[in-house]
């Protein structure tokens, strides 16, 4: 299905690995820090798209043309604005707190590059929380750290189980890659 091709997942994210490995794609991560800055004037559906492209690039100084490198980045938009990863705690309660009984958009930006082309497509998931008490927001705070996580919170843990009412898309892609996308787009190649 992939040629033998060596695919390099440029991410640490265990979702997006989880995700490869439930889609039957062989793999190996490769990361390098990368600054993830856009344009201040960017329109958003752009930005997860432009800073994947921007882990590709640092990615593939470690790569031969011939890998196919899979980055992906992932943002929380409400209100038009980005939804960053929480700083603290603090943080974490007070976005959930503007999540709750509310209804956000989820982008994921992928770009995939292989013998000097490239893939990249986003894709956007709209994603609606009932009505979260303090009680819920801090116990899933506590208990689940959701600190390195844009919008602070994971669908597939229990805040997801309990709080959101409803999404219009890609149930994976809120978790961070939508692996049919990239599955579609590796067939290609």
């Amino acid at each position: 299905m992939y040629t033998g091709k060596r695919v390099i997942l440029a991410s640490q994210s265990p979702r997006r690995k989880q995700l490869l490995e439930q889609a039957g794609i062989p793999f190996e991560v490769k990361v390098v820090d990368t600054a993830e800055t856009f344009p201040a004037d960017m329109h958003i559906p752009d930005i997860p798209v432009h800073i994947a492209r921007q882990k590709s690039a640092a990615v593939a100084a470690l790569c031969t043309n011939e890998d196919i490198i899979i980055t992906a980045d992932t943002v929380v938009v409400l209100d038009d604005k980005i939804i960053g990863k929480p700083k603290d705690r603090e943080d974490a309660i007070k976005i959930l707190s503007a999540l709750s009984g509310r209804t956000h958009r989820v982008i994921t930006g992928v770009v995939i590059t292989y013998n000097g082309g490239e893939q990249s497509f986003s894709k956007e998931t709209e994603v609606h929380f009932k009505p979260l008490t303090y009680a819920q927001i801090t116990y899933y705070i506590d208990e689940y750290k959701p600190y390195d996580k844009a919008g602070a919170y994971a669908i597939q843990e229990w805040i997801g189980a309990v709080g959101i009412e409803s999404i219009n898309g890609c149930f994976y892609n809120v978790m961070g890659l939508p692996i049919s996308n990239v599955v579609e787009a590796l067939q290609k190649i």
